[in-house]
């Protein structure tokens, strides 16, 4: 079945839990988009995961539409929503929506993401005024990591549970086609869930959500020196990964690889012929 934006929508209604993972790439983007998951996210979490920076703030427009075009190429069911890097909408509700636009007609995402509520809203409704559709991101938002002060859960206090659950009806309210709710308490979580139409997709927020995303990196457990509280770890691929690299590179060291079945044959008849002129006596040494 085709994802889209109506089909989440429509999953919400009848109580069907949506899926999503990240994706940066068109090899992985082909195997979550095989393994059926409703949607995939090109998150600038790319910079942290994929180009190795300290935070997501240094992932740029061409980031993005590089690594979600070569996703795009790789799906063909699956929703494909692009992260709008830090300073590419903030500035401007012109800004945002060319740079939204550049996200859709370059990158060939089908939907675009972008962090803030209520400060947001105007970005967002010219955004899905532009036909693009929306998904909102409220709770712990990494663009805003030196605002908050680090990482932490947000929304524990009653002012800013109220706050998030008035943001989360206002990006409703600008057209934004569902939210995703990172590091929120799972009652605050569930009750948005409950309190808005829109579909909610929860990392770190609980089941309450009306779907889950992950790193997919982090639910591989490629990195050991980092798991998050709210990841479960589906399967050992690091490991499994760092396993091969040491036996790859002690065959090679052991001349075992490549053995003789994956090696390729030549015609003997050629082989003798190839050998003799290239053995014969030069003409010049006569």
């Amino acid at each position: 079945m085709k994802n889209t934006v109506v089909t989440f929508q429509e999953a919400k209604d009848k109580g069907e839990k949506l899926s999503m993972l990240t994706a940066y790439d068109y090899s992985t983007a082909r195997l979550i988009d095989e393994a059926g998951v409703n949607a995939i996210l090109v998150g600038d979490s790319l910079g942290m995961v994929v180009l190795g920076y300290e935070d997501t703030l240094s992932v740029t427009m061409e980031d993005m539409i590089h690594h979600s075009a070569a996703v795009a190429r790789g799906i063909k069911d699956t929703l494909l929503i692009t992260d709008m890097p830090f300073m590419s909408y903030q500035t401007s509700v012109y800004d945002a929506v060319v740079n939204a636009g550049r996200l859709m007609k370059e990158g060939r995402a089908q939907a675009v993401k972008l962090e803030g509520g209520k400060e947001v809203c105007p970005q967002i409704k010219a955004i899905v005024d532009a036909s693009i559709p929306v998904c909102a991101h409220l709770g712990l938002t990494p663009q805003s990591v030196n605002a908050f002060g680090g990482f932490k859960v947000q929304g524990k206090g009653e002012a800013a549970a109220q706050k998030l659950l008035d943001d989360a009806r206002a990006v409703e309210e600008a057209g934004a086609f569902a939210v995703v709710l990172e590091c929120v308490p799972q009652a605050l979580a569930t009750k948005i869930t409950e309190s808005i139409h829109i579909p909610t997709i929860g990392i770190g927020a609980g089941a309450g959500c009306d779907g889950q995303v992950l790193v997919y990196q982090d639910m591989l457990a490629m990195y050991s020196n980092m798991k998050p509280k709210f990841v479960k770890q589906f399967a050992q691929v690091g490991e499994q990964m760092r396993e091969a690299f040491r036996t790859y590179k002690e065959e090679v060291a052991a001349g075992t690889f490549p053995a003789a079945e994956h090696t390729f044959k030549m015609d003997e008849t050629v082989l003798n012929k190839f050998c003799l002129l290239y053995t014969s006596p030069s003409p010049r040494d006569s």
